[in-house]
């Protein structure tokens, strides 16, 4: 498949697959016999696996060394789950506070619709607090 194809499929840029491989977070991609990159469908997984992970938060310098762990193979096993709870941990606690924000963010609207609600309602009672006739 190609890069345009592969970009369209898994919501990453032809730019970003580029840099990707240059810098050896995705290995490299085979070519066909007119240098165009051919991607397999191992390549788009490790794609997608990489894409789930940026989001996530994962540097790319943590996420080349885990991409240089799985492919040395065997033996590298507790290094990749080190990676891992280290990242997932991060993650635990980038939610914490994403919830703790959203909280934040919640109250702050329920007052201005308060603030809101009371002004309006100002502007349709006269000085003696009776509904202004239209």
């Amino acid at each position: 498949m190609n890069i345009k194809k592969v970009s369209e499929q898994t919501g990453v840029s032809a730019d970003t697959i580029r840099y990707y491989e240059r810098i050896g977070l995705l290995p490299r991609v085979k070519r066909n016999k007119s240098g165009i990159r051919d991607f397999s469908e191992k390549d788009i997984a490790a794609l997608e696996f990489i894409r789930c992970f940026r989001r996530a938060g994962m540097s790319v310098e943590s996420l080349i060394e885990y991409m240089n762990l799985v492919e040395e193979g065997e033996g590298t096993e507790e290094a990749r789950m080190h990676l891992l709870e280290e990242q997932r941990e991060k993650l635990s606690t980038r939610i914490e506070e994403l919830e703790t924000t959203l909280k934040r963010m919640n109250y702050k609207i329920e007052n201005y619709k308060k603030i809101i609600l009371t002004k309006e309602k100002s502007l349709f009672e006269d000085q003696s607090g009776m509904k202004k006739e239209e």
